[in-house]
């Protein structure tokens, strides 16, 4: 993770200027401080439980009935 966010800090370097960055910063401490309503970081809920609702349902429902077993022949 912590890899992840230095090359996200190199990149924004490298694409804007010093002034640019400063608002940048600004802007995101207003988000962190919910100042921002329309703009709401990611939520770690997904994170902290990766499996949530990640199942599959079965499309076969279940019988209500048993069947019934055919007498064999001899």
């Amino acid at each position: 993770m912590k890899n992840k966010i230095v090359r996200f800090v190199l990149w924004i370097c490298s694409k804007f200027n010093r002034k640019e960055i400063e608002q940048i910063v600004i802007e995101l401490t207003k988000v962190l401080a919910n100042q921002n309503p329309e703009i709401k970081p990611r939520d770690s809920f997904k994170d902290e439980h990766p499996n949530y609702r990640e199942f599959i349902v079965d499309p076969i429902p279940p019988r209500k009935k048993k069947l019934k077993r055919k007498k064999k022949r001899r």
